[in-house]
């Protein structure tokens, strides 16, 4: 048994082991550091830092397209979780996090404007949820949330672009 086969065994919604190119079993990341397996309703991610999460749905889609654990957002630290408002989702990465509702779809934050974003409440503060992915040129991001867009500069750090 593996630290995957133990997290299956605690969450068998995620169905059984399917085929995703490489077979059913347990995989080794290219990253030399993790493992992955695939299930029918999800993805069991496993580092010997972080331990096995499972990413599904919506967030898992996007997560790939950000590059899985290869990728600048890592590997989850937490399984995907309701939010406290009960409206979205969320997985926490080594990185940053992806949130998601019906409304908004799946969308990364992460570094400066993530650490604003929660001391400002997550997504029950003023902004509310992201809207879209971080971005721009390394040396002006921003991310817009529902009621306002952060920006981030190296120096000036992150200020709020609109008013909300």
């Amino acid at each position: 048994m593996s630290p995957i086969d133990d997290k299956w065994q605690t969450i068998q919604w995620i169905g059984s082991p399917v085929d995703a190119g490489g077979g059913s079993d347990e995989m080794p990341n290219p990253d030399g550091r993790g493992r992955s397996r695939d299930f029918q309703n999800g993805t069991i991610e496993w580092s010997p830092q972080t331990g096995a999460c499972e990413v599904h749905g919506a967030i898992r889609v996007h997560y790939a397209q950000l590059g899985g654990p290869e990728g600048f957002l890592g590997y989850p630290v937490t399984d995907e979780t309701g939010t406290p408002d009960g409206v979205g989702r969320f997985n926490h990465f080594e990185n940053g996090s992806i949130y998601w509702t019906p409304n908004t779809d799946a969308h990364e934050v992460h570094g400066a404007i993530r650490e604003y974003w929660s001391q400002h409440g997550w997504e029950r503060g003023p902004l509310g949820y992201p809207t879209t992915d971080e971005r721009g040129p390394s040396d002006h991001r921003s991310s817009t949330f529902q009621n306002g867009t952060l920006e981030w500069t190296p120096s000036g750090g992150v200020r709020v672009a609109n008013d909300f």
